[in-house]
């Protein structure tokens, strides 16, 4: 059985991939995996290919050992896992609900991890993992601690994973968009503590540029020529000075 596993696929980019990949690939299954079991539920009448509904909480330990144990029954293989789960929790640090923000950098960061690791076992030559990262992988955000921070992790740990993976010619890609209108927004309160967007995406325009750039084989996918020139000059730039340009920019 030849599949595609997609966390974080009850909305946003993660749902709008579910659609990429279903218009470009032929699958036995589409594994989709977010907590809302009626947004997956959904999909199957969306979708060419069958949709394998899966209720869970990556940001438990059970959820992951259950997605273990379905692989270990069903034995399939996985010719596209896509990461795409994930929260931020936007304001002071020190003013943030702590579960929030644990919760945040297990899903964005830990079950990313765990999703890779018990499902490349069922992978093999030609099959990909995509994870998502964001804009904010490639420098310290205050105000955006943890989530600028968990997805830094994202971003290396994608770019070592595929070096490894590199023999067993499984190919990894890191996405890294910018501003996207989605659900994520309003649980990281993004009005009350984003004052400046130079530019808003959609995540339909998201999974679109990811699903080109994974045919290119591209280790990072970036949306945008204004977000591409961003990350080009943040490199160059010292970090404290990016930094004060940031919570300037937002008030802060």
């Amino acid at each position: 059985m030849r599949i595609a596993v997609i966390t974080g696929a009850s909305s946003g980019i993660g749902r709008e991939l579910v659609y990429a990949i279903d218009r470009e690939k032929k699958l036995d299954e589409i594994w989709v995996i977010a907590r809302r079991a009626d947004r997956l539920e959904e999909l199957q009448n969306k979708c060419r290919n069958k949709i394998r509904p899966l209720a869970l909480d990556l940001v438990k330990d059970e959820s992951i050992e259950a997605y273990r144990a379905l692989l270990e029954k069903e034995k399939p293989q996985i010719h596209l896992l896509v990461n795409a789960a994930g929260f931020g929790v936007f304001g002071p640090f020190d003013e943030s609900d702590l579960h929030k923000v644990l919760d945040s950098a297990r899903l964005n960061a830990l079950a990313l991890t765990a999703m890779c690791h018990v499902s490349l076992p069922y992978m093999q030559k030609g099959d990909s993992i995509i994870n998502m990262g964001s804009n904010s992988a490639w420098q310290p955000v205050p105000y955006q601690t943890v989530y600028g921070a968990s997805k830094s992790y994202v971003l290396n740990f994608s770019r070592a994973l595929g070096r490894e993976l590199k023999k067993r010619k499984i190919h990894v890609m890191c996405v890294c968009p910018g501003w996207i209108k989605t659900e994520f927004q309003g649980v990281a309160e993004h009005d009350k503590y984003i004052r400046y967007v130079d530019r808003w995406y959609g995540p339909d325009e998201v999974a679109a540029q990811t699903m080109k750039d994974l045919k290119r084989k591209k280790t990072v996918s970036i949306l945008g020529e204004p977000v591409r020139r961003q990350v080009r000059l943040v490199k160059f730039l010292p970090v404290k000075y990016v930094m004060n340009t940031w919570c300037r920019q937002q008030g802060f």
